[in-house]
């Protein structure tokens, strides 16, 4: 255990750095195939996913804190997804596509996506990537110049003549943008003959306009996204290919199609694309249902660029996702923490694990709800993987809530375990949800917010609700790849793991009060998951406690380390879960929930020798340390709005060590706040006239100073 001398500089104490990019060891690899091994011995094929979040090295703005979106996150998009290409999937296809909107945002935030085939080969072969790839002979790759706008119809003409249909393009105003020009085509694609009469194959319909109504709507985005559709001729279906032309790029927003029009699509526009640059792709992209395309996308959310992966068929596949992005990213000025020192934290954004099957009929969850259930209680029973690997807000109001902090009564859930075990043989994908669903939530009803969500699983009522996917949530932004693949394999180790029912829990445990108290101190996260590390070595899966322990002496700083004769005091950073407050009102009439985030707390543990020989004194009064191992929560900003206004911050704290028999002061250390260590004080305190810090409750070890 590191521990540094009391006469060390006080900017000794750092947290720790972590190690340099590297790959993952080779223990790691040789026990994840041993975790697949066993999971395809029983059949099943577990696939991971992942949505990791970055943010600049110094990220500046709204766009990086709170908003969704603003003036650089796009550009960090393109550029990372350009790194991509070119370490990764060459010839890629990418595609600008609306993404989620929420209300009180003005546009649907946006979505970049690239797509390739199974194979890792391109879905389209574009004459551009030729051209510049040109042998060195024939000198230096040049840039070739977008689309001229006088050759936008016959560009048009010679998708329509590929396609099998006329194109009679409507010419549109840009009024945010007057230089640009504009073309739209209804064109829409049947399979099969329509019972109103349209044959199969291409259609394109003419959209008679008056002059004064050929405008787009005056909101940022693509020109397909800002149609006048108001006016859309009536009996024609709503897909549109939109050309816009602006002096350096050019853009085609494509009509929704299914996979294999798409394709289609992409071939007449590449092939009749050649001699100018490759257009901007835009559009929505079809779902996939038959699997027959890798997706890779970069999304707009809160205060971070969200990356979700393609499906990764192992754990390999991850790992290796996670190395690229993390050399992608350092590439284009990205990383996947913020801060430095002791500010260091992960991007607040966080990094999800999902599971899920390759295919929906091979799912492997839909015919093994006893399995499922195993799972859900053997999380329940280890609050290390819900706190440890989490970010700084917990507890009941945070986006991850443990299964018992919740909505969810004890009673519900214990009879949804017993139900769910007892269903017989076969897909009972809709039991599982149905049950599940409603139960991981949070204690709004939110089933997004959940250490384990269901919302993906099997859920008709959204519209990707139907995934087969369970999502962890609990999993913070690491500032290493190698960290998040460990925190990959651990999960796949358990999922092996507890393919036995020996190894699965028969039922949750209560644990009251101590899981906001005891379960919340950086040792016993700790040792509980040691307790994890070693279930599985004894099963036969080798888990070393290497990056486990990096990632807690990351996550848990050393913020005082003070030895002297064997005697040894240690005090951490350690976890508190902040309450939720009252809907309060915000910029543009919506209203907001802020939690009360003034409360800290930390980790204080003496050795035998030190108890033996000192006491402390904390802030004028006597600390009693019984077995020397203590939370202490404080209050450390008076912030508005928060809960106990009347109480004040308890800032500095002042920790003095004094000799057990003379009561001498040896020391004195001084903590004034986030994100400061304790440093050595030249100005003690004096003692006050007060009773020493009421001990906890009986079986708790936090000292509450506000309750002092």
């Amino acid at each position: 255990m590191p521990v540094t001398p009391a006469s060390a500089p006080a900017d000794s104490l750092q947290r720790p750095a972590p190690p340099p990019l590297t790959s993952t060891p080779g223990w790691m690899a040789a026990t994840a195939v041993e975790a697949e091994h066993r999971l395809q011995a029983a059949g099943l094929h577990l696939t991971l996913g992942g949505e990791p979040t970055y943010v600049p090295l110094k990220p500046e703005g709204a766009e990086w804190s709170v908003t969704a979106d603003g003036p650089t996150k796009l550009a960090y998009a393109h550029g990372l997804a350009a790194e991509i290409q070119r370490r990764t999937w060459p010839g890629s296809t990418l595609m600008y596509c609306p993404g989620k909107r929420y209300d009180g945002e003005v546009n649907p935030r946006w979505a970049l996506r690239l797509i390739t085939g199974l194979d890792g080969l391109p879905l389209v072969r574009w004459p551009q990537d030729a051209a510049a790839g040109r042998p060195p002979e024939f000198g230096a790759p040049f840039c070739l110049p977008p689309l001229p706008r006088k050759r936008a119809k016959a560009f048009l003409e010679a998708v329509g003549s590929a396609l099998g249909c006329a194109f009679k393009p409507l010419k549109l105003k840009d009024p945010l943008a007057p230089d640009n020009r504009v073309w739209a085509v209804p064109l829409c694609h049947h399979a099969e003959a329509s019972e109103e009469g349209d044959p199969a194959g291409w259609q394109a319909a003419e959209w008679s306009l008056a002059k004064r109504l050929c405008r787009l709507l005056p909101a940022p985005g693509p020109a397909g996204l800002r149609l006048p559709l108001v006016h859309f001729p009536e009996g024609v279906l709503r897909q549109v290919l939109t050309l816009e032309i602006r002096d350096d790029s050019w853009n085609l927003f494509l009509p929704p199609l299914a996979r294999e029009p798409l394709l289609e699509l992409l071939t007449v526009i590449a092939a009749a694309s050649a001699g100018w640059s490759q257009p901007e792709l835009s559009g929505m992209l079809p779902v996939d249902v038959d699997g027959q395309w890798q997706v890779l996308g970069l999304t707009a959310d809160p205060g971070v660029l969200e990356v979700n992966l393609p499906v990764c068929h192992g754990w390999a596949d991850y790992a290796g996702w996670m190395q690229t992005l993390a050399e992608a990213g350092v590439a284009v000025g990205l990383c996947s923490s913020k801060g430095e020192g002791l500010e260091q934290q992960g991007t607040g954004g966080g990094n999800h694990l999902l599971w899920g099957g390759a295919s929906l009929e091979a799912n492997p969850f839909f015919s093994r709800p006893a399995w499922l259930v195993g799972i859900l209680r053997f999380w329940q029973h280890h609050p290390s993987l819900s706190y440890l690997f989490s970010n700084s807000s917990v507890g009941p109001s945070s986006q991850a809530p443990r299964l018992d902090e919740g909505s969810a009564s004890p009673l519900d859930l214990r009879l949804a375990h017993s139900a769910l075990e007892q269903l017989p043989e076969g897909d009972q994908r809709v039991l599982i949800s149905e049950t599940l669903r409603h139960l991981h939530a949070d204690r709004s009803g939110n089933t997004h917010r959940s250490e384990i969500s269901f919302d993906k699983f099997w859920n008709p009522a959204w519209p990707s609700g139907c995934q087969g996917l369970i999502e962890f949530r609990a999993i913070e932004a690491l500032p290493r790849a190698e960290w998040a693949a460990a925190i990959a394999l651990l999960w796949s180790a358990l999922a092996a793991h507890l393919l036995d029912p020996i190894h699965r829990p028969t039922e949750l445990i209560t644990f009251n009060e101590r899981l906001h108290d005891e379960a919340l101190l950086p040792h016993a996260l700790w040792s509980d998951l040691q307790e994890v590390l070693q279930q599985l070595d004894a099963d036969g899966l080798d888990m070393q406690p290497e990056p486990y322990r990096h990632i807690w002496n990351w996550r848990f700083p050393l913020l005082l380390s003070w030895e002297q004769q064997g005697a040894r005091l240690e005090i951490r950073r350690a976890l508190e879960p902040w309450p939720l407050l009252c809907d309060t009102p915000a910029e543009g009439g919506t209203t907001s929930r802020f939690v009360d985030s003034s409360l800290q707390r930390l980790e204080l543990r003496a050795n035998e020798a030190f108890l033996a020989a000192y006491r402390l004194r904390l802030c004028g009064r006597d600390l009693p340390l019984a077995d020397g191992w203590l939370g202490i929560r404080y209050r450390h900003s008076s912030l508005f709005p928060s809960l106990h206004p009347c109480i004040p911050n308890q800032l500095p704290l002042q920790l003095e060590i004094l000799a057990a028999g003379s009561g001498e002061r040896l020391v004195c250390f001084r903590r004034d706040g986030e994100p400061h260590h304790f440093v050595p004080d030249p100005e003690p305190i004096e003692p006050l006239a007060a009773p020493a810090w009421p001990l906890p409750e009986p079986g708790l070890r936090t000292i509450d100073l506000r309750l002092g």
